[in-house]
């Protein structure tokens, strides 16, 4: 740490780089100390913004050279986040990963492993659970204020164009994006859902590419068995005109609570004697309004990012596990994978993966 603040490092300055370096900036205890891109000039852009810090198109170079770095985050394409991961930690250096941790289960326990045996931090980027919303959903379920949870379902209905796809070499790759709708677009939601629900215990799906000219899924449904015993449905597609607000419906016995990317929706609870059901004050507070990436992926807000830049440099400076540790941000990954495999196999697949 210098000046007592924790030292930064981006790795990638594409789509999702820029939000990290601003995030960083904005935060009080946080120092952005350099940028890293396989072209050079995307990190100089970025740079000129934040004081010209000094830029790398290694990642292993900077790693070498700049000994204020406490802190790695990883932006680059997501099959390529353990390399720098595992890199960073190596060179003792903390990661915070952008979503997904990474695209298989081999790689995501390769960053999980090393990062433990190094004894450095390790964060994902899942700006979902830094909403008062989703906060208070999964206090509600936690606390069993809807009774016995009887359905969880998830729908995931974005807008990506032709254009989008062809943008970038990785994107809509199983080599580098994972997968599709549900790798990169959906995971948030479903991690979300799992955060709220619990886990999930079986899976059954169907996952194709039914309108755009990529190998990977454009559209995907699941029927999910949790843990709990609750069933559920997962619907995910970047193929729909116009993208829709996420939406997470929960039902149990003694209510319903529904929310999406623009806050409460219906929360309702069954009245005691007469059975029916009535509505319930719930106070959600934002910090700010709701945003939704549904048809743009670049209207994103800078907040959800800021909660967790700040939240692992308090990890670092407290020597204490992050908001999502790798761990946790697994799981949302998983349960894409046995997704896919439900869907290459006609089969119902039980977790965890083997």
């Amino acid at each position: 740490m210098r000046n007592g603040k924790v030292g930064f490092a981006v790795v990638g300055c594409g789509v999702i780089g820029p939000w990290h370096a601003k995030a960083i900036s904005l935060a009080p205890q946080c120092e952005l100390v350099a940028l890293c891109d396989v072209e050079l000039e995307k990190a100089q852009k970025l740079a000129a913004e934040y004081g010209n810090v000094p830029c790398y198109s290694d990642h292993r170079k900077m790693l070498r050279k700049e000994p204020d770095i406490d802190c790695v985050c990883a932006c680059v394409p997501s099959g390529l986040h353990w390399r720098i991961a595992v890199d960073a930690a190596k060179a003792g250096r903390h990661v915070l990963s952008e979503k997904p941790l990474d695209i298989t289960l081999r790689t995501m326990d390769k960053m999980i492993d090393t990062c433990r045996a190094q004894k450095v931090k390790l964060g994902c980027i899942f700006q979902r659970r830094t909403t008062a919303m989703t906060r208070m959903a999964r206090q509600i379920v936690q606390e069993g204020r809807l009774g016995k949870l009887v359905l969880a379902d998830c729908y995931l209905k974005y807008y990506r164009s032709p254009a989008y796809y062809k943008s970038a070499g990785w994107r809509g790759t199983w080599e580098l994006d994972g997968g599709g709708a549900l790798m990169n677009q959906g995971v948030h939601g479903i991690d979300q859902l799992l955060y709220v629900a619990g886990d999930v215990a079986t899976v059954t799906a169907h996952a194709a590419p039914l309108v755009r000219d990529i190998p990977v899924e454009d559209t995907a449904v699941a029927i999910l068995q949790f843990r709990s015993g609750a069933f559920g449905v997962l619907e995910g597609t970047t193929s729909v005109t116009p993208g829709m607000s996420t939406r997470t419906e929960l039902h149990g016995e003694n209510g319903t609570l529904i929310f999406g990317d623009h806050g409460l929706v219906k929360y309702a609870l069954a009245a005691e004697k007469a059975g029916v059901a009535k509505d319930v004050e719930l106070k959600i507070e934002e910090a700010e309004p709701p945003k939704s990436a549904a048809s743009d992926p670049k209207a994103l807000s800078v907040l959800g990012h800021l909660v967790q830049i700040m939240d692992i440099a308090d990890a670092i400076a407290q020597d204490r596990e992050p908001m999502v540790p790798g761990e946790e941000a697994r799981k949302a990954v998983e349960l894409i994978l046995a997704v896919y495999r439900s869907a290459r196999t006609g089969r119902t697949v039980t977790l965890p993966l083997r």
